[in-house]
């Protein structure tokens, strides 16, 4: 009680300024700089909920629910970012970070809902994993034996003089130049 007593003692003295409340929607900053403070802001949010993600002694309900949340927030910040842009500021979707699978390689197509930290290791998620990992492998494996079949006389080139008959014309014509010379 004695802490709020003397935080709105402090405002009113002008000594701290009021906490403000991020806008509920990014449209609503009429400012490059308040865009990118708030975007910094969700920012923070997020780095403190996937440090919290990686908590042992979390239950799984609430591993799920900080996921959620987290997701949540990626969405906002895209929305920010989107705001500082249309405000005249960089292009953050170009210049952040991009998402890396386990194996350091980046995520093609790492759009929609994501897992971090502890919620990786989640009863059904882990599933998913394993089964898009096959799937990957297997459509591998079968557009490459798709192109090969397709492959044949003429894809190597062994079927050019049949196409039209100019080139059996050019080398009759070559030849008959070569028998004249000698």
């Amino acid at each position: 009680m004695l802490y709020r007593f003397r935080e709105a003692q402090s405002i009113e003295l002008g000594l701290s300024k009021p906490k403000e409340r991020r806008p509920h929607l990014a449209s609503q900053a009429r400012t490059l700089d308040d865009a990118e403070k708030w975007r910094r802001d969700v920012i923070r949010e997020i780095s403190r909920n996937v440090s919290k993600i990686n908590d042992a002694s979390l239950p799984e309900a609430h591993i799920r629910d900080l996921n959620d949340e987290i997701n949540k927030l990626l969405r906002v910040k895209n929305h920010w970012d989107d705001r500082v842009l249309e405000l005249g500021g960089p292009d953050y979707k170009k210049t952040g970070p991009k998402m890396i699978d386990h194996q350091g390689k980046q995520v093609p197509g790492n759009r929609g809902y994501k897992y971090f930290g502890r919620a990786k290791e989640l009863p059904g998620v882990r599933e998913l994993f394993e089964s898009q990992a096959i799937q990957t492998t297997k459509s591998k494996r079968n557009n490459r034996a798709e192109l090969i079949k397709h492959a044949d006389a003429v894809y190597f080139g062994y079927s050019d003089e049949a196409d039209d008959g100019e080139l059996l014309e050019y080398e009759r014509q070559a030849t008959e130049k070569r028998m004249l010379k000698l």
